[in-house]
């Protein structure tokens, strides 16, 4: 792979490091089961003693004729992000540094949780729904960007993670009453028939799944936006690419792994990856093929908004560009 002859730009590093510093850097394992209790709306500090939402939760963004929302689902705290998002035992250091280059803090951060709504042709579709139960704030953000649930088309799922898969129900109920709901049939079928679900999945896939169409690789969700398989971070992981007026966006669920040390670092690999190796290949793969196409990329963990591009800085090390934020 040629090497990219453009030098780097310290405005937009600059711009990375002010999102990151401010404490939205990424970091968390993986919620291993959802929580059943309802989805609530974030309480005004007045009332709840908290500190006060620091914005509405959404962000929208035109791509083509579709808009793209990223809503987010809150965030959770986070002691350590190495090794869990760096997890390659011979390279902490290097990772460390690398954190320590973007005034990343590496301690008593957080995690963030993006799933993603397109509206295009008419349709809305939902890719992924969180963590669910109290922490999750899915709902009560589209609900600030003026969407009921009840409105959803269609519901995608990446892969069976309980951060992922934990809002598909409320209180036992389907959270998206009326959305025809659509996973990879590999990855269904891997957890559906585990021996000892977790309750993650026994609640939301098993539990659904007479409302689930089970998908194969590469199919459409809706015209335009197809399934595009990522193995390794799950073996039937699949990210999403939406195309609308000469753009396109991919949508990779957790496919992007962390925001700095999975683009930097080629062979890095997450610490709940199914297979590392795999995983680390994908991303490769993905981040070549978002560069060479100038593509809109979202990662479910990348810092809110979540949303930008990405450029190459050697073979093998990209950087995430986020969106210059549009207020209109």
């Amino acid at each position: 792979m040629p090497q990219d002859d453009r030098t780097p730009r310290p405005a937009r590093r600059d711009t990375l490091r002010f999102l990151t510093a401010t404490g939205a850097a990424l970091a968390a394992a993986p919620l291993a089961r959802a929580q059943t209790a309802p989805a609530t709306p974030a309480t005004p500090a007045a009332a709840s003693g908290a500190m006060a939402m620091n914005g509405s939760g959404f962000y929208r963004q035109k791509i083509g004729d579709m808009t793209l929302t990223t809503v987010s689902d809150g965030t959770a705290p986070l002691a350590a992000l190495l090794p869990t998002w760096g997890a390659n035992p011979d390279r902490q250091a290097e990772f460390a540094a690398t954190l320590a280059e973007y005034s990343v803090p590496a301690t008593n951060t957080v995690n963030h949780f993006n799933p993603v709504l397109l509206e295009i042709g008419g349709k809305r579709i939902l890719i992924d729904t969180g963590r669910g139960g109290a922490s999750g704030q899915l709902v009560a953000n589209l609900r600030r960007a003026g969407i009921e649930p009840d409105t959803i088309s269609v519901v995608f799922i990446t892969h069976g993670h309980g951060d992922h898969i934990g809002g598909l129900t409320t209180n036992g109920k389907p959270t998206f009453a009326n959305a025809q709901h659509m996973i990879n049939e590999a990855e269904f079928n891997f957890w559906v028939t585990q021996a000892n679900p977790n309750d993650a999945v026994k609640n939301n896939l098993i539990g659904l799944k007479d409302k689930f169409k089970l998908l194969k690789s590469g199919e459409e969700i809706v015209p335009g936006v197809l399934t595009v398989a990522t193995p390794g971070h799950t073996a039937g992981h699949h990210s999403v690419l939406a195309q609308s007026g000469g753009q396109s966006a991919l949508i990779l669920g957790d496919a992007g792994g962390h925001f700095l040390i999975s683009l930097k670092h080629e062979g890095a690999y997450v610490g709940f990856d199914t297979d590392g190796a795999q995983a680390a290949r994908t991303r490769q793969e993905i981040f070549a093929r978002i560069t060479d196409g100038k593509l809109w990329v979202t990662g479910y963990h990348f810092p809110f908004p979540a949303i930008g591009h990405l450029r190459r800085l050697a073979p093998g090390s990209f950087e995430y560009e986020p969106t210059v934020w549009n207020w209109s």
